[in-house]
């Protein structure tokens, strides 16, 4: 397929730029494959459409607070880093974003605070913005991070959410589940599950089967070739626990409904299949790139939310739904003002 199969004009006033005042009271647009049949329901309505034995597959990845501010050192030019991933735990090692670029270069010192506690030092250039820095900082990891968490910033998503992060945002940008940490973005399709939702679904007998992917940025890069079998995803960090993929597999064997909580949590376990096409026990690297077509091996049911114009997400949502249907759908969406990305309603195809 092509990038411009999925091009299409998103009114900006649709991008949701805070969450809904409830998790699980964000809107639910169901898409049933079988029938074409579109629904429109509320979150909370979600455990009416699985039963006992059934599987949700959850990306229990967490968000850190991955957009710091500091000031170079002698100019004292403000200066955003975003940390993408540590390289190095000894040596506070960070691959990092800068912006404006054109002011860091290699042996420039950064000031995080105004006591000189947290200070880094640029070691290398990875890419026009992406720096590799070092952080010099005496005292043990634990008070590293507690520093790194309580100068950084929630690193909401630009290219969507225009306004600056507010301390309310530090619990909504956040699944319920969150755990492990790692993540520059949430896995936003899990972010209208409330405990009570979890609950109920507990008491119908559907199981939940965490597996972990540290989210870069990555997921967001804009893709910028038209044949889309050249595009390079980034590598993210993932793991499937052994006990995940037993209750997967069992579901599967006994023909129920497996959904893949979010593309993550999908790209997780399409990275992970067994040759009897089975999830398995995994951790590692993945560069996935999921397009249409494509014969996913094992969720059988997606939730997701709705995505911005020729990004990733909207290709792996199309190649799961069929790419007439979504797009469909994505025209429903905007006559019916559902709100898009991060932040916005949610999508269950079926």
């Amino acid at each position: 397929m092509k990038l411009s199969e999925f091009k299409f004009e998103l009114p900006e006033a649709l991008l949701a730029q805070h969450p809904a005042k409830n998790r699980d009271e964000s809107r639910l647009m169901v898409l049933h494959r079988d029938s074409g049949k579109i629904e429109h329901r509320v979150f909370k309505d979600i455990i009416e459409y699985f039963g006992e034995g059934d599987v949700f597959v959850v990306n229990d990845t967490k968000v850190f607070p991955a957009r710091l501010y500091g000031n170079k050192e002698k100019t004292g030019a403000k200066i955003e880093v975003f940390l993408l991933r540590e390289l190095n735990k000894e040596i506070h090692l960070w691959d990092v974003l800068v912006d404006p670029a054109r002011k860091i270069r290699v042996g420039n010192k950064l000031y995080f605070d105004d006591e000189g506690i947290v200070v880094a030092e640029v070691i290398d250039n990875t890419t026009s913005r992406g720096r590799t820095i070092k952080f010099l900082f005496d005292g043990s990891d634990e008070e590293f991070y507690k520093a790194l968490h309580n100068l950084g910033e929630t690193p909401l998503p630009r290219e969507s959410i225009t306004r600056d992060a507010e301390p309310a945002d530090k619990e909504r940008y956040q699944t319920i589940y969150a755990k492990n940490t790692g993540a520059v973005a949430a896995p936003s399709a899990g972010l209208h599950f409330t405990r009570e939702v979890m609950k109920r679904l507990e008491i119908k007998g559907v199981e939940i089967a965490p597996v972990t992917l540290h989210v870069g940025l990555g997921t967001f890069r804009t893709v910028d070739v038209e044949d889309l079998t050249k595009h390079k995803m980034d590598s993210e960090n993932f793991i499937v626990p052994g006990s995940s993929a037993v209750i997967v597999n069992r579901a599967l064997d006994a023909k129920k409904r497996v959904c893949a909580v979010g593309t993550t949590s999908m790209r997780a376990m399409e990275s992970s299949v067994s040759a009897n096409s089975r999830l398995k026990a995994n951790e590692g690297w993945t560069d996935r790139f999921i397009f249409p077509p494509y014969d996913f091996k094992i969720a059988n049911s997606l939730i997701t939310n709705f995505h911005t114009p020729e990004s990733t997400l909207m290709m792996m949502a199309s190649a799961f739904a069929g790419h007439e249907f979504l797009i469909e759908a994505y025209q429903t969406a905007i006559k019916e003002k559902y709100k898009f990305f991060s932040y916005g309603d949610a999508m269950l195809i079926l």
